[in-house]
């Protein structure tokens, strides 16, 4: 009798994936032998095999139809088949892997910190707009592995895309797995690999620390922590991967279930903001004054009212459907997907706007994640879970709480929001922005900034204009800030920030808060109060002098389409004049370097205490 474990799983993760689970438990059953199967499919990894059965195990069936991680099945003899063999033949399958010769010796275990020697490292970084963090975290654990000898490559999930892609083979070969991210990462792949998860912050100070640690704490995904997987709990891995995630950030899993929302919401909003800017632009060159009015049924058919049309209705929308059913994707995977975007959905028709789809998004998510734990079915059946009892009963749930529950109640909340808004006196108005402004340099980039961010272009629906525009000018400022404070007070800085001065400046007229990142990091008691002053004045300018702005991003490009920033005079006034701010502040709270690069003190150079 011989003792097997397989592993089956199919594109959709659904029929094939438990129809070839079944062949091979009967085949197995009729020829008298043990059979452990782990199904991977659209509701997650389903009685996941431990580390200990796979030892005991004679033989490996993978019955895969995409790829499979094999690194936990080193050393063993492993049978691969396409699900539908599977199907067709299971009896031939279980043949071959009792008949396999004996399993070879255990492979030596990989190098660690305590052992030493050269590892691959592999990783992946991303955050919820996939711009500068992505990248700068990247770079950040490229060179600390790298510093400590190691080998490394790491993908990026940028707001283009994945690149630098981890192939099957990357895996396979890894000895340890890094995920730097603040949106949630899809860990299926590396199941029986050690996996540390933190957020990209941590990657950007001190790749090196993040390695060392990684390689300390860093636990087999896919295992419990008593080495074995809860076969009764078929979504404990999720559960634990989460749970690591959130610790190891620093951050709730409510703001990166929120942020993964957002960052595939944002494509929508500027893709439609700029079609809308872009419509205003060519309604004035056709028609003068009255272009802004190219929205009116009046100018229906022509190219600017066109435009319009695909951006308000169009791109804008379908934001509040992304980002609830985003929201949800990320609390419970696949089966999620559909009752987070309908719910967003209904949030548009009962006038809810994002509030109400950032409510449908969570109510999806955890509803659906409830369903999927609390349905258990006959494994024959285990396909009707994602394809038709998930998203029925999921979007029933939703959809009732939206429309008898939550919908009016939140939209005469946003109705209030959005009048008061509107009604804000100048002297309001200057705090109101001083505040988001404020907020935009805090952390730059991070969950106070995207609060900020995500705020002001939730509002762009309810076609409120004032606080984006702030936040815009105040995203520009720290680096623009920084770009001439390292011109104007060079001494301050070391040859090499002045030389990323230059990108500071590149990335602020470009609304890339994240420029500001490097300088924050080096000195952040006397950098970031001074970023957030200057910050605080441009958007208290730009909301006291009524500047409102139609384009969500694309920082200094969006100011030469014409009716794109209401008030463009004072809206340049209100980005320089943050920008002076923070400089002189820069200027003041900073000290002169050495030689060395250490402040100097009645011209002795000093060493950098803790404080400073």
């Amino acid at each position: 009798m011989a003792n097997i474990v397989a592993v089956t799983a199919c594109p959709t993760g659904i029929a094939h994936t438990f129809m070839a689970a079944e062949a091979l438990r009967r085949a197995a059953q009729a020829a008298g032998h043990t059979l452990r199967v782990e199904t991977q499919g659209s509701v997650g990894t389903q009685d996941a095999l431990s580390a200990a059965e796979i030892a005991a195990a004679d033989a490996v069936i993978l019955a895969a139809d995409v790829n499979v991680d094999e690194g936990r099945f080193a050393g063993k003899i492993i049978i691969r088949a396409s699900t539908r063999e599977v199907i067709a033949d299971a009896a031939a399958l279980i043949a071959r892997a009792a008949t396999g010769s004996p399993a070879p010796a255990p492979t030596p275990a990989p190098a660690t910190a305590s052992t030493g020697g050269s590892l691959h490292v592999v990783g992946i970084t991303a955050c919820p707009t996939g711009i500068a963090h992505t990248f700068m975290a990247a770079e950040g654990l490229e060179g600390g592995a790298k510093k400590l000898g190691h080998t490394v490559k790491i993908e990026t999930q940028g707001s283009v895309g994945a690149g630098n892609a981890l192939t099957p083979d990357d895996i396979a070969r890894a000895d340890l797995v890094v995920i730097a991210a603040d949106t949630n990462v899809d860990l299926s792949r590396f199941t029986g690999k050690r996996v540390y998860v933190t957020g990209t912050k941590p990657a950007i100070r001190d790749g090196a620390a993040v390695v060392t640690t990684a390689l300390a704490q860093a636990t087999v995904h896919g295992a419990s922590a008593s080495g074995g997987a809860d076969a009764s709990s078929p979504d404990f891995v999720a559960q634990a991967a989460a749970a690591k995630a959130s610790k190891n950030a620093g951050v709730p899993s409510f703001y990166k279930h929120l942020m993964t929302g957002v960052s595939h919401m944002l494509p929508f909003v500027v893709a439609g903001g700029l079609l809308i800017a872009l419509a205003f632009a060519i309604g004035s060159f056709q028609f003068g004054d009255q272009g802004i009015f190219i929205y009116e049924d009046k100018y229906a058919g022509t190219l600017g009212n066109t435009l319009f049309k695909i951006g308000a209705n169009g791109a804008f929308g379908l934001f509040v459907p992304v980002l609830a059913g985003y929201i949800a994707f990320s609390i419970a995977d696949r089966p999620g997907l559909a009752p987070g975007m309908i719910g967003g959905f209904l949030a548009g028709l009962t006038g809810s706007g994002f509030l109400g789809g950032i409510i449908a998004g969570f109510l999806a998510g955890y509803i659906v994640l409830w369903l999927t734990r609390s349905i258990r079915l006959p494994r024959t059946l285990e396909g009707l879970k994602p394809t038709l009892l998930l998203p029925l009963l999921g979007t029933l749930a939703v959809g009732l709480l939206m429309m008898f529950v939550i919908g009016q109640p939140v939209a005469a909340a946003l109705t209030g929001l959005t009048t008061w808004l509107q009604g804000l006196g100048n002297t309001s108005a200057g705090l109101l922005g001083a505040l988001l402004g404020a907020m935009m340099a805090f952390d730059m980039g991070g969950p106070i900034n995207k609060a900020a961010y995500t705020f002001s272009t939730g509002l762009l629906g309810a076609k409120v204009y004032g606080p984006i525009a702030a936040v815009m000018a105040a995203g520009m400022t720290p680096p623009l800030a920084l770009f001439l404070a390292t011109l104007v007070f060079k001494n301050r800085f070391t040859k090499d920030e002045v030389e990323a001065g230059k990108a500071a400046g590149v990335l602020g007229v470009s609304f890339i808060t994240e420029g500001a990142i490097p300088f924050a990091a080096r000195d952040p008691l006397r950098v970031i109060p001074a970023l957030m002053a200057g910050s605080a004045a441009a958007g208290a300018i730009s909301m006291a002098a009524g500047c409102l702005l139609r384009a969500p991003h694309g920082g200094i490009f969006v100011l030469f389409i014409p009716n794109a920033v209401t008030n463009l005079p004072m809206y340049v006034v209100a980005i320089l004049a943050g920008t002076v701010v923070s400089t002189v502040m820069l200027g003041i709270l900073k000290k002169p370097l050495g030689a060395d690069g250490l402040p100097l003190v009645k011209g002795v150079p000093q060493a950098v205490n803790a404080a400073d």
